[in-house]
């Protein structure tokens, strides 16, 4: 569903492969939100300038330096007051995606924040991160690794109580047989769910074991696993878009971004190096 006019333009979608979640952009230059609430846990980044708003009776600023947050069901009104502009990402989990979130952090109750701003510039990033990922909509491993992130730090940091997110010991044996299993299925559509409870980890469990025994996260880890099988295929003369899908990627596009990225060329300029 989008909305444009001469002064103002949004555009809202569902995300089909996670369900409950939906996403906004907005870009507003003369636009007041009327005091409402959702049913959805709330959070919003801003891009470019700015709004005032008010929740639990008190007046409070959007900013780039603030991560918004409003709990379901609780009431907030806007304005955009001092700034000319103010365009930001939202996202919002309905409570069937609260549930699965919940699951996936190992949580028993959702949580609670007290307060609807925080400054804190790389749980930012982290969300505009993830909200720009389910926009692109091309790698399912990839956004449900930042989401079950995002969504864990925020709680772990700044949840009402410090919402109890048990973050496991070294574990090397666990460690090792994700690896495994990430080598022997690359080229599957792994999911972070599945690979955690083949050791007994929740997703983001999975996610801290991982970075804490690797460096990497599993989306990098199991990337750099389909890069060289990719590789593989293009010495044995497969072409580019076969070779991503045999190594697993989702396509062509999807092998050349992570190939330049990683290697600073692109596949079709490492096939005509190593050509003859």
């Amino acid at each position: 569903m989008a909305r444009t006019d001469l002064r103002n333009s949004s555009r809202y979608w569902r995300d089909p492969r996670v369900p409950g979640l939906s996403c906004l952009v907005a870009d507003f230059t003369s636009h007041d939100y009327a005091p409402h609430s959702h049913e959805a846990f709330v959070v919003a980044m801003t891009e470019v300038g700015g709004a005032e708003f008010k929740s639990r009776g008190r007046n409070d600023e959007a900013r780039t330096s603030t991560l918004l947050v409003f709990n379901p069901d609780e009431p907030h009104s806007g304005r955009m007051g001092w700034s000319e502009r103010w365009r930001y990402r939202g996202l919002y989990l309905t409570p069937c995606a609260i549930e699965a979130l919940n699951s996936a952090l190992g949580l028993e109750t959702t949580a609670y924040f007290c307060r609807n701003t925080f400054h804190d510039a790389d749980l930012i990033e982290a969300f505009l991160e993830l909200h720009r990922i389910l926009d692109a909509g091309n790698d399912p491993f990839e956004e449900r690794e930042l989401l079950v992130r995002s969504f864990g730090t925020l709680i772990r940091r700044h949840a009402s109580g410090k919402a109890d997110l048990m973050l496991p010991r070294r574990d090397a044996t666990k460690a090792a047989r994700v690896r495994e299993i990430m080598r022997e299925r690359h080229a599957e559509e792994l999911t972070l769910d599945e690979l955690g409870a083949a050791v007994g980890l929740t997703a983001f469990q999975l996610i801290a074991l991982f970075r804490r025994s690797t460096g990497l996260t599993p989306h990098a880890y199991l990337t750099q696993l389909r890069l060289k099988a990719a590789i593989a295929c293009l010495g044995r003369g497969t072409s580019i878009a076969a070779a991503a899908l045999d190594a697993g990627f989702y396509d062509q596009s999807a092998l050349t971004r992570h190939f330049k990225r990683s290697y600073g060329i692109t596949p079709l300029q490492w096939v005509r190096a190593t050509a003859g």
